[in-house]
């Protein structure tokens, strides 16, 4: 059957878009369009981002590859020092934090890779199968060893260059070994005397994304409870779920901050601190988990018509502004203490809301709250045991049924932070 197709002039049409009809596929375009434009300025923004994040290692890299090169060439006497410079960039592109193990794994490696090549260049000369042979042999051996991924990789590139370059280059090896030693040994000098980062400022920078993340998607969140809008909750939800990039890069940073403060004499006086930040790694972790479990909950909470009490989004909202307070006062170098008396503050609304009556899911919404609010004190640098009672304390004070008055000398005072002892 034929379709009948708009045969009216584009003047026709437009006229009658004048006359009330709507123009949808004007209106998905803008929509598609406004949306390309979100993406585009995100896009960029977290570009930028990783460029803050990644220029002193570039910086440390470029560095650390310039004086393995000159000290292999002038002072060694290396007519081409190629491997010192490929070493030295190769330990420094180690994940962060892990760059001395790095140094020994390159060591190894070589070790293992000059073994098994010149051995078999001995025994079967050298050639197509006898390569393949050789990288085959090394890569078996080291994980017969039990090494490393990097032992593997690197005792297998070091055979490649011992069987392809010796038949052009005489006593390769001892070479080899030197540069392994010296391109590891000069990115170490770098990264802990020389260009020594800052390790407060690389945590600072990798801890943004992922609390910023969370307190976005928790205000996200907030926002639907107080529409009914399952939409927004479930895309906060599906955002949050995608956070292994944030806490990886977290992670790494307190990795690579804790050795620098070990290995760098300039920022041993940091490492008090950074033993706070690094306390706070798992508690963060949990709190993000135990978030996806609030706002999982929230969605069935909508979807089965649950009453939502009005103090049950604004203790949702008060999470959130925790979470802001906590990056804020840790980038400062303050107590959290602010950050703290938010987290009691949200349970505190979380048990108004329980004594306003909610259903199945919404009790689980405000269990949820309870335990992320723990996880956020613990974060801040208080005991669990401690956290776990505060939290008791800021709940229970709320738990009393809303037609019920308080009596004169029993009003509830809003939730201070404990010292941390």
């Amino acid at each position: 059957m034929a379709v009948a197709r708009d045969k009216r002039q584009p003047m026709v049409r437009r006229t009658a878009l004048r006359d009330g009809l709507v123009d949808i596929d004007g209106a998905r375009i803008a929509e598609a369009t406004e949306q390309l434009r979100h993406r585009s300025r995100a896009t960029l923004h977290d570009r930028l981002h990783r460029v803050r994040m990644a220029g002193g290692l570039a910086v440390q890299a470029g560095l650390a590859a310039g004086l393995a090169y000159l000290i292999s060439h002038k002072v060694l006497g290396n007519p081409q020092p190629v491997f010192a410079p490929i070493s030295a960039v190769g330990t420094l592109a180690a994940s962060v934090g892990q760059r001395f193990r790095r140094t020994i794994e390159l060591i190894v490696g070589v070790g293992v890779g000059v073994a098994v090549g010149d051995l078999l260049i001995y025994l079967l000369g050298t050639g197509a199968w006898q390569l393949g042979l050789v990288v085959t042999v090394a890569i078996l051996l080291t994980i017969f060893a039990g090494a490393s991924v990097a032992i593997v990789i690197q005792a297998a590139a070091t055979a490649v260059l011992i069987v392809t370059l010796s038949p052009s280059t005489q006593n390769l090896e001892i070479p080899r070994f030197v540069d392994a030693f010296l391109g590891g040994g000069i990115a170490l000098l770098v990264t802990a005397v020389l260009l020594p980062l800052n390790p407060l400022r690389v945590i600072n920078r990798a801890a943004r994304p992922a609390l910023d993340l969370l307190a976005t998607q928790l205000d996200a969140t907030a926002d639907g409870l107080r529409s009914r809008d399952r939409a927004t909750i479930q895309g906060a939800l599906e955002r949050l779920r995608d956070n292994k990039e944030e806490l990886a890069t977290l992670g790494e940073a307190i990795e690579g901050a804790k050795e620098t403060a070990t290995l760098s004499p300039a920022r041993w006086h940091r490492r008090d601190e950074l033993t706070h930040y690094a306390e706070a790694a798992d508690p963060i972790d949990r709190a993000m988990r135990n978030s996806g479990t609030l706002i999982r909950r929230s969605v069935t909470l909508i979807e089965d018509e649950e009453p939502v009490p009005e103090s049950m989004p604004d203790a949702v909202g008060h999470l959130a502004e925790s979470v802001r307070l906590l990056k804020h006062e840790f980038a400062a170098g303050e107590e959290p203490e602010k950050a703290r008396e938010r987290s009691l503050r949200a349970v505190s609304e979380a048990g108004r809301a329980y004594g306003a009556g909610v259903g199945f899911s919404g009790s689980v919404v405000v269990a949820q709250i309870r335990t992320t609010a723990s996880d956020l004190l613990v974060a801040s640098g208080i005991e669990q045991e401690e956290a776990n009672r505060w939290i008791r304390t800021a709940f229970g004070e709320q738990e009393r049924p809303v037609a019920e008055p308080a009596k004169p000398d029993e009003t509830p005072k809003p939730p201070t932070a404990p010292p941390v002892g």
